[in-house]
């Protein structure tokens, strides 16, 4: 069975530095890592901001997270997907359901209702610009055919966003969109999540649970990829027992019916490079997909 690993590490005063988080992209790129999430913590840098500067240097795909709080629904898509376009097609986001704040509606709204109006209005923007309509004649002074850009025109209980963006769509569709499961149920997470991380906790089932949510909204199993969390200690070397882990987790993967896994090393710099050098070769073969959808497995999205 074929799986991907996701790394999961935090980039300022609560993780890595910036040079270490380099150094950690560098290698994970090396091992076949399929991308990195950046997560948004006290002390942390701003997860899109470390985004955009490690992939200016590294091709693995970042997946930062992104709040619902504080993030206005329109800039939030233009400015992950000007950074998708720059990293070409190697950038998702993972989005976190959070509470109301001046540009959203109601305070009392659920967070689980505020991402699923939040997460369609990302999708419908990133699909609002086809990459087909981007001609750049300059003869005929003519850089798009705006008769294949539609605005979206959303007016819903939380947001009013007119769209469209002023920019193409990615070569991947659109930016891999990241749930975790945890405040958002199944049903919720796949009506617009591509994947769909877990606690081994929450896994006996998922695979089913996560069939029925997309079959109820329309898609199939492999429309969204179920991930595993593997919350990892800090370690002083040699104390990884990578085989008998890599076993564990093949075997976890195997009865529960995994995608792949999120690995969350605790510790410095050596410990997420042992995770990374002893570990994630046991799971993963090297292969460098064209894109983040690809990596996780994904078609292409194309607008629905």
């Amino acid at each position: 069975m074929s799986t991907f690993v996701q790394l999961s590490i935090a980039v300022g005063e609560s993780g890595l530095g910036l040079a270490d988080a380099g150094a950690v992209a560098a290698l994970a790129e090396q091992v076949g890592v399929a991308a990195v999430r950046l997560r948004d913590e006290p002390g942390a840098l701003e997860p899109t901001i470390a985004a955009s500067y490690l992939a200016g240097a590294h091709r693995i795909p970042f997946v930062p997270e992104l709040s619902t709080t504080g993030n206005a629904p329109y800039n939030a898509a233009r400015r992950l997907l000007s950074i998708d376009r720059a990293a070409g097609g190697r950038f998702g986001v993972a989005l976190v359901p959070g509470a109301g704040d001046e540009v959203s509606g109601p305070a009392t709204a659920h967070p689980a209702e505020r991402w699923r109006e939040y997460a369609a209005v990302l999708a419908r923007l990133w699909e609002s610009f086809p990459r087909e309509a981007l001609v750049g004649d300059q003869e005929a002074a003519v850089f798009a055919d705006d008769g294949l850009i539609h605005p979206i025109g959303h007016d819903g209980p939380l947001y009013r966003v007119a769209g469209p963006l002023d920019g193409p769509a990615s070569v991947q569709g659109r930016p891999v969109l990241v749930a975790d499961l945890a405040g958002l149920g199944f049903i919720t997470a796949a009506e617009r999540a591509d994947a769909v991380v877990i606690d081994r906790g929450e896994s006996p089932g998922a695979d089913a649970a996560l069939a029925d949510a997309l079959r109820a909204a329309g898609l199939p199993r492999s429309e969204a990829a179920l991930v595993g969390r593997v919350p990892i200690e800090a370690l002083d070397a040699p104390a990884l027992d990578a085989p008998a882990l890599a076993a564990d987790l093949r075997s976890w993967a195997a009865a529960d019916r995994l995608d792949g896994f999120e690995l969350v090393p605790a510790g410095g710099l050596e410990s997420v490079a042992a995770v990374l050098r002893d570990l994630v070769p046991l799971l993963v073969n090297p292969s460098g997909p064209p894109t983040l959808r690809a990596a996780f497995g994904l078609r292409e999205a194309v607008a629905s």
